[in-house]
C-alpha cells in the first residue's frame, strides 16, 4: 500500500518509522522542511520537499498514492483532504479540530475513498474505548472520558512541559467543547468544569478542552444522559491558563501565547499518557460502573527513544489505517473513530502500544 505522508515532525517521524518498517507499506514523507526530512531514515521511506500549503504542490505530490496520512498542523486538515479526493486517495488524520472535522464529513458524501480524521489518541483511541464500553450496558447514564499527556516530571508552575503541538494545545484551550447534558447536545465552556482526582497515588485535575470527543456526540445522542471529556494536567496548570489567556486577555492573540509558551516552556520526552473512562448505567436491573484505566510511558532507547505522546498518536493512526488495508474498516465514505471495535485495535500490530494496562474493572 503506497502511503503519502505529510509532516515530518515527532509524530510523522515515528509513523513513517512504524509503517515502513512492518513491511506492508510503501511511505513516501513530504514536508517544507528539508531539514526535518533529512532526519529521516531515507533507506526506509522515500521523501519528497513540497509546499504543503499550496494546492497545486499538494495534489502533485498525492497523486500516484492509495492513501493519504495528514500529520500537518489542524488548520492544514481542510486543505489536504480537498486535495485527496481531488487525487483519489484514502484519507486519515490526527485533527482535533471540531470545524475540520464537519468539514470532512461533507467532503465524504458520495466520495469512493475513505475519509477517516481524528485518528490519533483523544480524539481517537478514547472515543473507541468509550463506545466499547457503553456497548456493554443494558442503559447508559454518564459517559467521562479523560486523557492527559504529561510531563513524567513536572518543575515549572504551570506543571507542564510540551510534549505536543502548540498550536494544537491552544486550539483546544480557546474553542467550545461539545457534550451532552441530561440528554441534550450543548456546548460547555473550555477551561470549565474543573474537578480532581487520584490515580495510582498521584493527583491530577481536569477541566473541559475542545475536540477529544470526536463524533461521539453524534454517534450517542439519545442513548446517554451525560458525555464529556476533559484534558487531565497537574493540579494548579487550569487557574494558570485562565490567566493567560482571560486575565491577560491572550485567547484574543493567540500568535502571542504561542510564542511565549515556546520560548519558555521546555519539551521533553519524558513523558507520561494517562487514560481513564468511567461509563455508568444499568446492567441487569442493577448499577454498575465499569473503568478502563492505562498509563503509557515513554521509551528510552538512545537515539530512538520516543514519548508516550508520540507512541500513542501514531499507534492510533498506524493501527486505523491497518485496519482499513486488512479490511475491518468500511471501504468508502465517512469513518468514525467508534467504528474500530476495540478488540481489534488492542491486537493490532501497533495498537499493541496501549496494553500498558492498569486496571480494568466493574463496580456494582
Amino acid at each position: 500500500m503506497k502511503i503519502a505522508l505529510l509532516g515530518a515532525g515527532h509524530i510523522g517521524q515515528t509513523i513513517a518509522r512504524l509503517l515502513s518498517g512492518a513491511g506492508d507499506y510503501q511511505v513516501t514523507v513530504i514536508d517544507r522542511s528539508e531539514a526535518a526530512l533529512r532526519r529521516l531514515d531515507a533507506r526506509a521511506v522515500e521523501v519528497r520537499q513540497a509546499d504543503t500549503e499550496d494546492d497545486l504542490a499538494l495534489a502533485a505530490v498525492l497523486r500516484g498514492h492509495d492513501a493519504v496520512i495528514n500529520a500537518l498542523p489542524y488548520h492544514c486538515a481542510i486543505r489536504v483532504a480537498t486535495q485527496a479526493r481531488e487525487a483519489g486517495c484514502h484519507y486519515f488524520d490526527l485533527t482535533e479540530d471540531v470545524a475540520a472535522t464537519r468539514a470532512i464529513k461533507a467532503l465524504a458524501q458520495g466520495a469512493p475513498v475513505v475519509f477517516m480524521p481524528q485518528c490519533g489518541l483523544a480524539p481517537g483511541f478514547i472515543g473507541i474505548v468509550a463506545h466499547h464500553l457503553t456497548r456493554g450496558f443494558d442503559e447508559v447514564h454518564d459517559v467521562k472520558m479523560r486523557v492527559g499527556a504529561l510531563p513524567a516530571f513536572p518543575t515549572n508552575s504551570l506543571k507542564y512541559n510540551l510534549t505536543w503541538s502548540v498550536d494544537g494545545l491552544i486550539n483546544e484551550y480557546c474553542h467550545p467543547c461539545e457534550a451532552i447534558r441530561d440528554g441534550e447536545r450543548t456546548e460547555l465552556l473550555p477551561l470549565e468544569g474543573l474537578e480532581h482526582f487520584a490515580l495510582d497515588g498521584v493527583e491530577y485535575e481536569a477541566f473541559n478542552t475542545s475536540g477529544g470527543l470526536g463524533t461521539l456526540c453524534e454517534t450517542l445522542a439519545g442513548r446517554v444522559r451525560s458525555l464529556d471529556y476533559k484534558s487531565v494536567r497537574y493540579p494548579g496548570h487550569c487557574a494558570l491558563m485562565k490567566i493567560l489567556l482571560e486575565e491577560l486577555d491572550l485567547r484574543r492573540d493567540q500568535e502571542t501565547l504561542k510564542q511565549i509558551l515556546r520560548r519558555s516552556v521546555p519539551t521533553t520526552m519524558q513523558d507520561v499518557v494517562l487514560v481513564f473512562v468511567t461509563v455508568s448505567g444499568l446492567k441487569h436491573g442493577a448499577l454498575v460502573q465499569e473503568v478502563f484505566a492505562r498509563k503509557i510511558f515513554a521509551e528510552r532507547n538512545g537515539e530512538r527513544s520516543l514519548s508516550a505522546i508520540q507512541i500513542t498518536t501514531a499507534a492510533g493512526v498506524c493501527a486505523a489505517v491497518d485496519l482499513f488495508r486488512q479490511g475491518k474498516l468500511p471501504a468508502r465514505g465517512f469513518v468514525r473513530q467508534e467504528q474500530i471495535e476495540l478488540d481489534d485495535f488492542l491486537a493490532n500490530r501497533f495498537g499493541q502500544a496501549y496494553q500498558q494496562l492498569r486496571h480494568v474493572e466493574s463496580i456494582s
